[in-house]
């Protein structure tokens, strides 16, 4: 853990922020020699892959349904009651975020509009490394049947006895997903992206996974559609002396337990937090049973910011652009307005990160690294394509045809112009 101060209107360094976003470049050549071996193999690279480094085998790739079954009666009842109001809550907040085409006709004839339509296919990936995510398929799955995509597909890793783990198939039956793939890594997403014999292509991949499926994903780009690179997760808490610090501690923790590279920062205006946050750390530590990658999370990629004033504070959570955001201050509504890079925004005491992650109905797939300077949550909007529809009368050309001719040109673009010129002349 660093603590680092800030004076009155001084910027966050460059330096502070180092090291948030790296590319992975063993990661990258791995994965680039993977996808090609996939490309050229298919099925008998993927499963050589899956040999290698998930250490399992399978007479089939694809999930069938007896093992969806049979995950869904080993699945506790406890847990399929949270998924599902986790899966309700989520449903009912992307829902809103349905878009619809739309037209409008001008008094000359001329018709504009925009056609809303649904992707045809995507893969979902899901790892299983470290820990098993069945909120990240309720997260990326439940967008994607809400805006219609035709074939929704799940790719993960195999345990290794060759079997998926169970609460990831309960929450994908949950979702409405049932293609399931037990393939995970680079090998996962180079079958989606380009196809095999034993598992079809996708429009797009979505997902969080570790340098190697980032790396991958990142060289599929353009190939096939992707929804961002995401980096290790992250948060930042604002905090003031109305903060409590054991709130603060524990927040922290909950972040860093993700993964030895999880960034997290605290900014505060009250230098007398930091002792009692770092003292409640290690309080709290021993009681994990993550305790290796949380100290490790803490140790080497904890930054605390003591700000002069809130404007200088404010400032250092925008340079950050973090991931996650807490604002645990005193009427953190107020300061809504003067944040203008977060993923997703957690106001007050009462409003973990924890909450976010699973059952308030936001997505959790936020962009990392200080991506939310330009990027957003995963949404419905990730799942759909838009087509403009344009539909000109004679009388809207006529209107439009002298702009026309001066842009074209402008632009040195002698068909262009001719394209309006010559319709009137056809007509006589």
């Amino acid at each position: 853990m660093r603590v680092e101060y800030l004076d009155a209107g001084e910027s966050l360094s460059a330096e502070a922020l180092s090291g948030r976003v790296s590319v992975d470049e063993g990661a990258a050549a791995s994965a680039a020699s993977i996808i090609a071996a996939v490309r050229q193999d298919g099925d008998a690279a993927v499963a050589e892959y899956t040999k290698q480094f998930d250490k399992a085998e399978r007479r089939s790739f694809a999930v069938s349904s007896q093992e969806l079954e049979l995950a869904w009666r080993q699945t506790p009842n406890g847990l399929k009651g949270a998924l599902g109001d986790a899966a309700e809550s989520i449903r009912g907040f992307h829902q809103k975020q349905l878009g619809q085409s739309w037209f409008e006709t001008r008094v000359d004839g001329a018709l504009v509009g925009s056609m809303v339509r649904p992707l045809g296919s995507v893969g979902i990936y899901v790892p299983g490394g470290r820990a098993a995510y069945p909120s990240t398929v309720l997260m990326n799955a439940i967008p994607a049947v809400v805006a219609g995509v035709g074939r929704i597909v799940i790719a993960t890793p195999p345990q290794a006895d060759g079997s998926v783990n169970a609460a990831i198939l309960a929450a994908a039956r949950i979702a409405g997903v049932s293609e399931i793939y037990a393939v995970g890594g680079a090998q996962a997403i180079a079958a989606l992206a380009y196809g095999t014999d034993s598992i079809p292509s996708v429009d797009k991949i979505v997902g969080p996974g570790n340098a190697y499926v980032a790396a991958a994903k990142r060289l599929v780009s353009g190939d096939v559609g992707i929804d961002m690179i995401a980096g290790p997760s992250e948060v930042a808490i604002l905090a003031d002396e109305s903060a409590d610090a054991t709130f603060l501690a524990i927040d922290l923790m909950a972040q860093a337990e993700h993964d030895p590279d999880a960034q997290t920062f605290l900014i505060t205006t009250d230098e007398t937090l930091v002792d009692a946050v770092i003292e409640t750390i290690e309080r709290l530590l021993p009681h994990s049973p993550r305790l290796d990658i949380t100290k490790a999370s803490i140790d080497n990629n904890c930054l605390v910011l003591v700000a002069e004033d809130l404007p200088t504070a404010i400032a250092a959570v925008n340079d950050i652009a973090p991931e996650h955001l807490e604002i645990q201050m005193d009427q953190p509504l107020e300061l809504l307005g003067l944040i203008e890079n977060a993923g997703a925004i957690f106001l007050g005491p009462w409003t973990p990160q924890s909450v976010g992650d699973y059952i308030a109905g936001p997505n959790h797939t936020l962009p990392t690294g200080g991506t939310a300077r330009w990027a957003s949550p995963l949404s419905v909007e990730d799942f759909i394509k838009r087509s403009s529809i344009i539909s000109y009368s004679y009388a809207a050309l006529s209107n439009d045809a002298p702009s026309i001719r001066e842009l074209a040109e402008a632009e040195g673009l002698w068909a262009h112009g001719r394209a309006v010129e010559l319709r009137f002349e056809d007509l006589g």
